[in-house]
């Protein structure tokens, strides 16, 4: 299978593209390397610079290398940095994935696995967290990854993702 990974060279990224490597997966790296790190991708995947919202190049890095599935680990991670700059964190975490949604949809590209995070669930009134633990985020940085979740199952039924 053909995985594209966007912020793969990240940490939790740069994990599963030397996962997926290791099962025998054909893997492309999409990562603007402001947080992440060219050298934590291995040397044989490449790993194409930009930011998903470059639409043309996202195209190109969809159907130039025939992927079958995409992988979304391209977040801002800081919860503090999220309160005190939250336009940032929406463009980042909803604005960019919202393009490269629009991009696989466009494509006919519904294979999508999305890295969301416990910051979904605030504070919650139990522990351990577990499925059905009602979600209340208390910062930006929890929201639009929540925001993010409800997109993807309305376009789960839209779609078929």
């Amino acid at each position: 299978m053909n995985v594209l990974v966007t912020g793969g060279a990240g940490y939790i990224g740069s994990h599963a593209v030397k996962r997926f490597c290791a099962a025998g997966h054909h893997v492309v790296v999409v990562d603007n390397l402001d947080r992440g790190h060219r050298g934590a991708v291995p040397a044989e995947v490449p790993l194409e610079q930009l930011d998903v919202r470059q639409t043309e190049a996202l195209t190109h890095a969809l159907t130039g290398h025939r992927i079958d599935a995409v992988c979304h680990f391209a977040a801002l991670t800081y919860v503090g940095e999220s309160v005190q700059k939250p336009l940032k964190y929406y463009h980042n975490n909803l604005a960019q994935p919202i393009a490269l949604l629009e991009e696989m949809i466009e494509r006919g590209l519904y294979r999508f696995i999305f890295s969301s995070s416990c910051a979904t669930y605030g504070v919650p009134d139990e522990l351990p967290i577990i499925e059905d633990t009602p979600q209340r985020p208390i910062n930006p940085y929890g929201r639009t990854k929540l925001e993010l979740e409800h997109l993807l199952r309305s376009l789960a039924r839209a779609h078929g993702f």
